[in-house]
């Protein structure tokens, strides 16, 4: 972790004031773009962009209400470029918000950016991080509106690999959605049986000055990304009449990072969020469109339980944010990603299933034992990466160690550290048998679910 705290109290001093001022529209060849207008007063202006193909928008939609859910994309987006100076003024000049909306975005300015403050070393609350001046315009927006069919966020992992599969052969409104798709993206779609003219694809550009002034030590850190994919399928959601936002978080995300704390990587990934995304959307956009995860009542072993069976991704999904970097994305077999992937995979595909994804078996790696620790729970926090619990953790490695003294194989490094260091008492958890009934799955959703893990469990 890194001591900024003097460089954040240094920062909000010389630049106290942040300006969210405008949104505007422009078309090129066939692209619709949204430019965005921040600022840090005195230092610079950031003008990010999001664009999307011309033919998604059409004529029928509500110009005052599509203005509103891009606004609400800008709010999100902001919040990458005021964590540079993390200015305690912010100014909402691009459009109206009330004092309830502003509490709302408040909490999730604070708590989806735990981490960075965490890891910055920057001691602040939620009353005094930012200040929010913003003006309150009486107007509510009616929209007629009757969506149908699902749009489904695709990430090119396992995950929402399984939400594909489980919603293939059920519904005949499914509509796969990236954004800034890799081939990785649209290689799972396309197996998943989706040609390119199905996918909605956005381009999100971050602004320039951004990766200068973290080049030059500003503040930097994570942000609440899922926050900001929620409010952008939200708008997709709207131009494209459905009525399901499936995404495939998975009861795993719940768990804190810092254990004690509400500090998680994954925050905007929680059933918290989604409930309070839910309740926001219902109050202040007022129509029919659900956001929900698909895989909530799942833990990602069980997840991972039924990807083992889907041969067809095994070579194409990508997890890795490190190998994400380089092109083609790769599985750069050093990270907590990886390590987490390999390990909750490994009762159903270990060892040639996996070294036939990885190229290598990890268990062998001694220089992963710190990431093994922390993954494990035995070390002061878990991975500041998207990674499941560490009783789920526990449990694939004593599966795994069980398998293989049943059949009188040796234990590769790591399961033998475990096995002399900790206990395999966790296999008695029956995970495959659990569901978390805190969700927000309607009853169509919830016998899909059902049905394909007990299929899996029957086998």
């Amino acid at each position: 972790m890194a001591d900024n705290s003097i460089k954040f109290r240094e920062l909000r001093e010389k630049y106290p004031v942040f300006n969210y001022n405008s949104y505007n529209y422009t078309e090129v060849d066939n692209k619709f773009i949204i430019t965005f207008s921040f600022e840090i007063e005195g230092l610079t202006i950031f003008n990010p962009t999001i664009s999307i193909d011309k033919k998604w928008i059409t004529a029928d939609l509500n110009k005052k209400f599509f203005d509103y859910l891009v606004f609400h994309i800008g709010l999100v987006e902001l919040i990458s470029y005021w964590k540079c100076t993390c200015s305690p003024i912010v100014n909402i000049k691009a459009g109206y918000i009330s004092d309830e909306q502003v509490s709302w975005f408040k909490k999730l300015y604070y708590y989806g950016l735990g981490e960075f403050f965490f890891v910055n070393n920057i001691d602040t609350d939620i009353d005094n991080f930012m200040h929010i001046n913003h003006e309150t315009k009486q107007e509510i927006i009616c929209v007629d509106y009757e969506g149908k069919g699902n749009l489904i966020p695709i990430g090119g992992g396992k995950d929402s690999v399984v939400s594909l599969e489980l919603l293939k052969n059920s519904f005949n409104f499914n509509t796969p959605f990236m954004i800034n798709p890799k081939e990785v993206h649209l290689n799972c779609a396309k197996a998943g049986g989706y040609l390119e003219e199905d996918i909605i694809t956005i381009n999100r550009k971050i602004d320039q000055n951004l990766i200068t002034l973290n080049s030059e030590g500003f503040l930097n850190g994570h942000t609440p990304f899922s926050a900001l994919v929620a409010f952008v399928t939200y708008f997709v959601a709207y131009i494209t009449n459905k009525k399901y936002i499936v995404l495939s978080n998975e009861a795993s995300a719940n768990e804190a990072t810092v254990v004690g704390t509400k500090i998680n990587h994954q925050y905007s990934k929680t059933y918290e969020f989604e409930n309070d995304f839910n309740s926001y959307t219902k109050k202040f956009f007022g129509i029919d469109i659900k956001y929900f995860s698909l895989l909530r009542p799942l833990s990602e072993y069980q997840i991972g339980m039924l990807f083992s069976k889907y041969t067809q991704y095994h070579k194409i999904f990508r997890s890795c944010n490190v190998g994400s970097k380089q092109n083609p994305w790769i599985w750069c077999n050093n990270c907590p990603k990886c390590l987490f992937v390999y390990i909750v995979l490994s009762p159903f595909l270990y060892k040639e299933g996996l070294k036939n994804i990885f190229g290598e078996d990890l268990f062998e790696k001694e220089s992963l034992l710190d990431t093994f620790k922390e993954l494990t729970g035995n070390a002061d926090t878990k991975p500041f990466e998207c990674v499941g619990t560490i009783r789920e953790v526990r449990y694939s490695i004593s599966l795994v160690i069980k398998k293989l003294e049943e059949n009188n194989k040796e234990l590769p490094y790591l399961l033998k550290y475990y096995k002399d260091n900790y206990s395999t008492d966790f296999i008695s958890l029956k995970l495959e048998e659990e569901f978390n009934y805190e969700n927000n799955l309607d009853d169509e959703f919830l016998e899909i679910l059902k049905g394909a893990l007990n299929s899996c469990i029957q086998k």
